[in-house]
């Protein structure tokens, strides 16, 4: 008969062993999201979407062992508002009639990671108090006849399944970056992933120790991005950085200005992250999708490279030939006859255009031309 463990002793349970944020493949977007935020916790937090099985969970705890001493902390669905950012001690003003702040989960999450599986599905007032908490660094109490304000700086991840429902557009606009992930269909890729966590599962210790090395050297450049960003005038960017995350939100169709703001930050802790001395538009460009995803309007077309002064986008190549086919799709003998040749077209040639709407005008409403000829006593005719 095996001896059952002894809760009552007070001995804290021992945690299981994380997997290492330096073995996760399959995912580079999610990895760059998440190290983005760490950088600068200030960007709002990461929105990971994405179906089960997609890593979500394993990279967010993953991340708060990159970060020195920091603590990782889950908000359950069903906490309270008092719960998530503190409020009057009832125990300590009942002994002896004084107020006191009791701090809530924002307090404990300090300098660490605040993880909410399921975002969607938290109340509205919750996730208010939480991205206001996020992007300011500073949690405010004003209620329960206390007024108090703290330091909660941390890092937000929230993942959610789009097949749950959807956050309303004011809160997504407000998280600061988003990865949207999907199911690997490469099959080798999937082998990889599937044997790397079998490995894991069989011997905890011998797999962490395997990637102890390269989990050291992320933390190192961790840490070295976050001091990096320190300095009031660190890593500047030049107009022409403004003007490359200026024009993405333009062609995004995103609302107000959060979206340019989110995007320097983040081009500026890539560029921390990746040792450079200033903000470059091609930091702009590496971190965009992450800042639009969530944020494009339907309809809006896809973000591409932007061309640069000295260095011309090779995607421009192929998109100006379509800009000029409606003039070239002419059959030769219509340029022949017109005695154009090879020459732009001239203004005769689109006034051959104008048969086309009354065209579109018949198919649309048959019945009105019926009408308009029994009223001028003829049959209705169709005209060559």
């Amino acid at each position: 008969m095996t001896a059952s463990p002894d809760l009552g002793s007070g001995a804290q349970p021992a945690l299981p062993p994380l997997f290492p944020f330096a073995a996760i493949a399959g995912q580079p977007l999610l990895c760059q999201a998440l190290l983005l935020a760490a950088i600068d916790p200030q960007l709002g937090g990461v929105l990971i979407e994405g179906p089960r099985g997609t890593a979500k969970s394993t990279a967010a705890r993953a991340l708060a062992e990159l970060i020195d001493a920091a603590p990782f902390v889950t908000l359950p669905l069903g906490a309270s508002l008092e719960h998530l950012a503190g409020s009057l001690d009832l125990g300590q003003a009942m002994a002896g009639h004084a107020l006191k702040f009791a701090p809530g989960l924002l307090a404990r999450a300090h300098g660490g990671v605040l993880y909410v599986d399921e975002i969607n599905l938290l109340p509205d007032a919750l996730v208010d108090v939480l991205l206001d908490a996020a992007a300011s660094g500073v949690n405010v109490v004003e209620r329960d006849g206390i007024s108090h304000r703290h330091a909660a700086r941390f890092v937000l991840v929230g993942t959610m399944n789009p097949e749950e429902g959807q956050l309303r557009p004011q809160l997504l606009d407000r998280l600061g970056l988003c990865v949207r992930l999907a199911n690997v269909q490469d099959a080798a890729q999937r082998q990889a992933i599937v044997r790397a966590r079998l490995l894991f599962d069989a011997d905890p210790a011998a797999f962490r120790a395997r990637h102890a090395d390269a989990q050291a050297a992320l933390a190192a450049q961790l840490r070295t991005a976050r001091e990096r960003l320190q300095p009031a005038g660190a890593l500047p960017w030049s107009d022409a950085v403004l003007q490359a995350a200026g024009a993405l939100c333009i062609a995004a169709q995103v609302d107000g200005l959060r979206a340019d703001l989110v995007l320097l930050r983040a081009a500026r802790a890539w560029a921390a992250w990746l040792g450079d001395a200033e903000v470059r538009p091609d930091h702009v460009q590496a971190v965009a999708e992450l800042v639009l995803v969530h944020r494009r309007k339907p309809g809006a077309p896809q973000p591409q490279p932007q061309p640069q002064p000295q260095q011309p986008s090779p995607q421009q190549a192929p998109s100006n030939p379509p800009s000029q086919s409606p003039a070239q799709s002419r059959p030769p003998a219509e340029s022949t006859a017109n005695g154009a040749g090879d020459s732009p077209p001239s203004e005769a040639d689109w006034g051959a255009m104008p048969p086309e709407p009354v065209g579109l005008l018949r198919v649309a409403v048959p019945s009105l031309l019926a009408r308009e000829a029994a009223k001028a006593g003829a049959p209705a005719t169709k005209k060559a």
